[in-house]
């Protein structure tokens, strides 16, 4: 869903349920009213606002322009929720703690449009506090202007300057609150980026948490044997992918209203996750190459592009998800693609299949999904670091049974959508001691990428390759 911004250039206190648009209830500009129904629906609800704004914009009647600045809103104040808050408790007699979680919603909505919209002050207060007046009431509404006011009265890097730490003296800190991350966070795209560049630099840690804060794109994939790159290019505002092959990037409308999107010849993939299935495909193994495997597969975009790259060479996919409903989310993926392939719903830790049943394995591991946060504004403020431990065993187990399953000169792909350290090189380093395994070197397998760093494995970044956060290391068992 686009978010460009139309023309105007855990809960807290009681939980104020979302205001549902009606006629009768509307203000001056339902957009608005739209998005703050999207951050209550997020807050009390734990909803997607990805998913979440596909209703309330569709209850709103909001389309176009109108969709797209709700979405702009709703989003940016969700990323940009740890700085709006700084500014907002900077401006607060009280503590941002003890105001109604409702009327926070507000007055983040209306700090957002008013530092980074653009939108003329006069207009982001006035349209914001008839929203408070809705909301909370008459009294709430002075409440809303008098903060906003203030927030006014600063530009952007006057305020930065005021709430955020000495990035000479912190420079963690200072991103944290700046670029609105937690810091635990920074931390660790920090580390992951000076384990990739061998040095480490605050600048190109900065420009990762910028990118996060930027919208990512919509790039579609022509899955092969069932569409082709050149057919979608002829599709006014597409233009071709900057690494894969078959990728092509969408430059507005939603990708549902295309024919080949609906019938699933083409699918929404980031070219990061099109680049993880292709570095495996392309690896070189010892032996038959006609069993492939793909675990925890779900919601089936990988396997999708798997089923068509290995019906070129005549291998059969069986995907696994333990979900019953992303294993029908894969079979459904799946339904068009050439050749035979089958979805199961299974544990993958102790999946239904022999050991050494297969040539090549991926692993799309369940992850923290640090890589990803562009595209789901919400997610950064979800985590904790309690998180990375969790899932770092749940990986360790998942690659264990993805060695077990491949035959000795076969391939392991084990890819996270999170660069984070221990989701990574630890997992994998640990798999390595095992010591029946050597590793791969992707760079050589993606000739038409450029910047990977100094190897082996795959390490994408949004500021660097334009593409999601994907990590991958390719291991072949050798006895």
């Amino acid at each position: 869903m686009s978010e460009d911004p139309r023309g105007v250039d855990g809960p807290r206190g009681h939980r104020t349920r979302p205001v549902q648009w009606r006629p009768d209830r509307r203000p001056t500009d339902p957009c608005r009213l739209a998005a703050y129904d999207i951050l209550r629906a997020v807050d009390t609800d734990s909803a997607y606002a990805n998913l979440v704004a596909q209703k309330v914009l569709a209850e709103a009647e909001l389309h176009g322009r109108d969709a797209a600045f709700t979405t702009a809103l709703a989003y940016g104040t969700l990323r940009r929720r740890g700085f709006i808050d700084a500014v907002l408790a900077s401006c607060s007699d009280r503590p941002i703690g003890e105001v109604d979680a409702g009327v926070l919603d507000v007055l983040r909505l209306g700090a957002q449009q008013v530092l980074f919209l653009n939108t003329p002050p006069h207009a982001a207060v006035g349209e914001t506090v008839q929203l408070a007046r809705l909301v909370g009431g008459e009294a709430r509404s002075k409440f809303v202007n008098a903060i906003l006011r203030r927030v006014g009265e600063r530009d952007l890097d006057e305020w930065i300057s005021r709430v955020a730490p000495d990035p000479n003296l912190d420079p963690a800190g200072h991103l944290a609150v700046a670029q609105s991350h937690p810091r635990w966070i920074v931390d660790a795209l920090h580390d992951a980026l000076s384990t990739w560049s061998g040095a480490p630099s605050w600048a190109d840690t900065e420009a990762l948490l910028a990118a996060d804060n930027e919208p990512g794109g919509v790039t579609l994939v022509a899955r092969p044997g069932r569409a082709d790159v050149e057919d979608l290019l002829e599709i006014e505002g597409t233009r071709r992918g900057q690494w894969s092959p078959y990728a092509v990037h969408l430059g507005g409308g939603a990708p549902g209203d295309l024919a080949a999107v609906r019938s699933g010849d083409v699918g929404v993939q980031d070219e990061g996750s099109q680049l993880v299935a292709l570095a495996l495909a392309r690896a070189p193994i010892d032996g038959p190459d006609t069993a492939w495997l793909d675990m925890a597969a779900g919601p089936g975009g990988k396997a999708a592009l798997l089923a068509g790259l290995g019906y070129e060479r005549g291998a059969r996919l069986v995907a696994v998800d333990r979900a019953t409903h992303r294993a029908g989310l894969v079979a459904q993926s799946l339904s068009g693609a050439p050749g035979h392939h089958i979805s199961v719903a299974a544990d993958s830790t102790s999946g239904p299949w022999r050991p050494g049943a297969f040539d090549r394995v991926l692993l799309d591991a369940p992850c923290t999904g640090l890589g990803v946060i562009r595209r789901r504004p919400e997610s950064r403020w979800r985590r904790e670091p309690s998180d990375v431990a969790e899932l770092a065993d749940l990986q360790t187990r998942l690659l264990f049974s993805a060695i077990a399953a491949v035959r000795v000169g076969g391939v392991v792909g084990y890819a996270t959508c999170s660069p984070h350290v221990a989701e990574t090189d630890v997992v994998v380093e640990t798999a390595m001691r095992r010591g029946d395994l050597e590793r791969i070197d992707v760079r050589p397998l993606l000739p038409e990428v450029t910047d990977l760093g100094a190897g082996p494995d795959l390490r994408l970044w949004p500021h660097i390759h334009g593409t999601d956060g994907m990590f991958l290391a390719l291991l072949r068992r050798v006895r």
